[in-house]
């Protein structure tokens, strides 16, 4: 098992990954703090896993609540059901709520701990490799609106992320890939030897080698420890992490949420961020290339949809977190493994590549 520390000082915790973790009953007992707990799952995951992990809860007043599967459902009604269990099980604010699932299930489950009774502790089990790698950890939780994605939500830390890597056994191929997009984006914003080791194997990724996943997953969830222990509430170098974010929360916000999953999304975002970035003349076109062909390799969209115009586009990326003062910022790259956040650009260099179908 590899642990590692989201360095937080009173509310450090750790992110626990290995395979067949969700055969021991340790790391989640350590984790939750009093007599109850609440499981929250979805359709797909709780047939899969929901026994297992209730097992370990044995001697805890515990229950589950099973939401439907998707980001269609990740808005504030369902939340309901979540918060109707925890009040009729008359749940305090020592229980625990434990997300089993994916990046949406861990963003609710996230959300409704942090709101109910003004907050309770959570623990993370992730069981996609996009939640494993990015959304299980940093205490980013939220719902969406009609209007914006994850534009309604809280900071909220979890008390441990358990990744046990035998779940990405059950993974369809398309959400494996979605979540190696969120893999690459560590590379482009700040560490280029590992963009190197993945030009080096993606193959043995995309097959499901056990070793080849475990250091993918180990290399990112540094990366991003790293980054929020510097800066919790993303008031500087954490916004590195939403690198392509913003084109491709415009791209799930325009199509419908669930279109396009939100790893599709972030590559084809990530590329026009860089495409923008050869654009101003930061990056050298050939790195775009590289890009590109890692994409592609990992069956992942480059070209951004037609449905969007380029003044849909902008009006969707108008609503964004990263907006200030009504000022557009952008992750973009200078180089790979070399990112800023910016609103200091060209604008036309924006039109150009909402212009450009291929973004590239």
């Amino acid at each position: 098992m590899i642990s590692l520390n989201v360095d937080l000082g009173e509310r450090t915790y750790p992110i626990l990954i290995g395979p067949n973790l969700l055969d021991d009953p340790e790391p989640l007992r350590r984790a939750i703090g009093g007599v109850s707990a609440v499981v929250v799952s979805n359709e797909t995951v709780a047939p899969l896993y929901l026994e297992r992990v209730q097992a370990h809860l044995a001697g805890l007043r515990h229950e589950a609540v099973v939401l439907p599967d998707g980001e269609a459902y990740k808005t504030l009604d369902i939340l309901d059901p979540i918060y109707s269990a925890l009040l009729k099980g008359r749940h305090d604010r020592h229980t625990t709520l434990i997300a089993l699932g994916g990046g949406v299930i861990g963003d609710i489950t996230g959300f409704a701990a942090a709101t109910y009774q003004r907050g309770v502790n959570f623990v993370q089990i992730p069981t996609t490799l996009l939640a494993q790698v990015d959304s299980s950890v940093g205490g980013k939780t939220g719902v969406n609106h009609p209007f914006g994605k994850n534009m309604i939500g809280a900071f909220h830390q979890p008390r441990a992320v358990i990744i046990d890597t035998r779940t990405l056994d059950t993974l369809p191929d398309r959400e494996l890939s979605a979540g190696i997009a969120e893999v690459i984006k560590y590379g482009l914003i700040n560490d280029a030897p590992f963009f190197e080791w993945l030009e080096r194997h993606m193959d043995d990724l995309l097959a499901r080698e056990p070793a080849a996943l475990s250091h993918a997953i180990e290399r990112s969830c540094l990366n991003k420890a790293r980054i929020v222990a510097a800066d919790e509430r993303e008031a500087g170098a954490r916004a590195l992490l939403n690198l392509g974010h913003t084109f491709g929360h415009a791209i799930e916000t325009g199509m419908g949420y669930g279109q396009w999953l939100h790893g599709e999304a972030v590559a084809c975002g990530m590329l026009m961020a860089a495409t923008m970035s050869a654009e101003l003349g930061w990056l050298p076109h050939t790195e775009v290339a590289r890009l590109r062909t890692l994409l592609l390799r990992t069956h992942l969209p480059v070209t951004p949809p037609a449905e969007l115009a380029p003044e849909r586009f902008r009006a969707l990326m108008a609503v964004d977190k990263k907006v200030i003062d009504g000022a557009l910022r952008l992750v973009l790259l200078r180089a790979i493994g070399q990112a800023l956040v910016t609103a200091d650009f060209d604008p036309a260099a924006l039109e150009r590549t909402l212009a450009t179908p291929a973004a590239a």
